[in-house]
């Protein structure tokens, strides 16, 4: 994989076809678009993002006040049980709404929630059987009945909200003091509007919103959603990562990035929760721009090659037994955490997601908060707690379950 990705990151660089999202997207997007107009696209909403405090102070706080409302709504539950699922989502969602749409939803919006489910269903279609063979035969598929035909109205969900947004957004812009990434665009577009192969226009602004909103939420918030659940059946492990947060922070500090390198196992702990839940196992397709050698092997220009991500995370090679939940791997003697090669989350080389540093800073201020306030009480006995993906495709889907939130 290192190979591919990052030593002939030119050659495997392209992306390849995807039609569960091209389809439903087009050439205007910075995720499964290829030449100068994604290269420009991804530039500029890395810029972006940093720019409005991605991997600064100014993100950690807007995620450190997101999981206060997050506790909040917790503890009205008042430890009864609860799907986490959604609750997860709006946090995270609200995250990296902030950003784009320069505000956060109260978790009642029903913007939020348009959001959230059309990402949530999405996603779990795309993780299906259904996502499979419509990504095999999407001509054929868009004749076949089954969940998939509902694709297409959740992607337009979003799309409607992005058109209210940027509507608003332009009879209210003001070009020297831009609020989010929309008024970024916006910007760009009337810079470059007498430039016909500007990739700043219209139609592109709510597909890259689409991609940002899809990647900033869903892989997050299933990782927060599959972690406690494990947890729940490794309850040892909750129980040491407590014991950490309460030594560092104590029980009624505020977590800070400023703190990840002095809490060696939690960091470990979330690690293996990227490699074992292993949300995103098949990484998207790539292709190939050029005539390529590869081991061995002549791959001709545009050929579609498709990353195992898995197959890193549960190579045995790097780890001693890659079946079994163990944060050790991240451990070495001392107890300090150590790196390891076979970790590829947020896949590798030039398409890396640009979102990565955000997401690594939301599950450790969001884990370490939820660990700092509350126990989890999963609703059967650990041993009948059944960790197995239901479904696995594009992501790896967790088993749908209630706990309780019991306030420490």
């Amino acid at each position: 994989m290192k190979e591919a990705l990052i030593d002939q990151n030119e050659e495997f660089g392209d992306r390849g076809d995807y039609p569960v999202f091209l389809n439903f997207i087009g050439d205007h997007d910075i995720g499964f678009t290829n030449g100068e107009s994604w290269k420009i696209r991804r530039r500029f909403a890395l810029q972006t993002l940093r720019n409005f405090g991605m991997g600064k102070r100014t993100i950690e706080e807007r995620i450190l006040e997101e999981a206060q409302f997050l506790i909040k709504e917790f503890k009205k539950t008042i430890g009864s049980p609860v799907n986490p699922t959604k609750f997860l989502a709006n946090a995270v969602s609200n995250v990296i709404s902030s950003i784009i749409f320069g505000n956060r939803f109260d978790y009642e919006d029903k913007r939020l929630k348009a959001i959230t489910d059309s990402i949530f269903n999405n996603f779990s279609i795309m993780s299906s059987t259904w996502g499979t063979l419509y990504n095999m035969f999407p001509d054929l598929m868009e004749y076949v009945p089954g969940p998939h035909q509902k694709m297409r109205s959740y992607f337009q969900d979003i799309y409607d909200i992005s058109a209210d947004f940027i509507k608003h957004h332009e009879e209210t812009l003001d070009p020297k003091n831009p609020r989010d990434y929309i008024d970024c665009f916006l910007i760009k577009i009337k810079e470059e509007v007498d430039n016909p192969d500007t990739p700043f226009y219209a139609k592109s602004l709510p597909r890259t919103i689409q991609n940002l909103i899809f990647g900033g939420t869903e892989t997050v918030s299933t990782t927060l959603r599959y972690g406690i659940l494990v947890l729940m059946k490794y309850p040892e492990v909750a129980e040491r990562m407590r014991e950490e947060i309460d030594r560092v922070i104590g029980r009624n500090g505020i977590p800070s990035i400023g703190d990840r390198s002095k809490m060696p196992y939690i960091e470990a702990t979330i690690f293996e929760f990227m490699r074992f839940c292993d949300v995103i196992p098949v990484s998207l397709p790539r292709c190939t721009s050029k005539d390529t050698h590869f081991r061995g092997f002549s791959i001709p220009k545009g050929t579609y090659v498709t990353p195992l991500l898995t197959s890193v995370h549960y190579d045995p090679e790097y780890y001693a037994e890659p079946k079994k939940f163990n944060p050790n791997n991240f451990l070495d003697e001392k107890g300090l955490f150590k790196k390891n090669d076979a970790h590829m989350p947020f896949a590798a080389g030039k398409r890396i997601c640009p979102g990565e540093s955000l997401a690594r800073m939301e599950l450790f201020l969001f884990f370490t908060s939820l660990l700092q306030n509350f126990t989890f009480k999963p609703m059967v006995s650990k041993a009948e707690l059944d960790i197995k993906p239901i479904g696995t495709g594009l992501g790896s889907i967790p088993p749908t379950y209630k706990c309780c939130f019991l306030p420490r």
